[in-house]
């Protein structure tokens, strides 16, 4: 599956605010894309990316390549829109995304999911992401991937 994740810019932004995920997955990936778009003019750190494939925006993910105090970089959120999910576009556009942050020299790169989410634990885990332990953390479980 080819994905392409495109910078979020005057062209796009709108279009990402229309992405939704199925309702009954609102509990686990509960702020709207508008959200992240709004946080992401505060917090420097954070870079956007809408997810296309074959020129069809499916999805949006939010990353920072900028290593906090432990070296770590971060992926607060990724998601597929509600009538793309199922076909392997997050598994690709993580895949892309881990290239992106790999040619930036992120090493360590840190993932959380709700504990409810077991799609997002099964994705990730496949990936290579390990729990970093199994406490919860602020409602998440916080998984690593370390890249050589």
């Amino acid at each position: 599956m080819n994905v392409e994740l495109k910078p979020v810019t005057a062209d796009n932004w709108y279009a990402c605010t229309k992405l939704k995920v199925k309702p009954g997955q609102l509990d686990i990936f509960p702020a709207p894309v508008v959200y992240w778009i709004a946080e992401s003019k505060y917090v420097d750190d954070f870079e956007l990316r809408a997810v296309y494939s074959e020129e069809t925006l499916v999805g949006f993910l939010v990353f920072c390549m900028n290593p906090d105090q432990d070296g770590n970089c971060w992926i607060p959120a990724v998601m597929i829109d509600e009538q793309y999910q199922g076909n392997g576009l997050g598994k690709a556009a993580m895949n892309a995304l881990i290239q992106l942050m790999r040619s930036s020299n992120c090493t360590r790169i840190m993932i959380g999911h709700r504990p409810d989410n077991l799609a997002a634990g099964r994705l990730y885990e496949s990936l290579g992401f390990n729990k970093v332990s199994e406490e919860v953390i602020d409602g998440e479980i916080i998984r690593l991937l370390e890249i050589d």
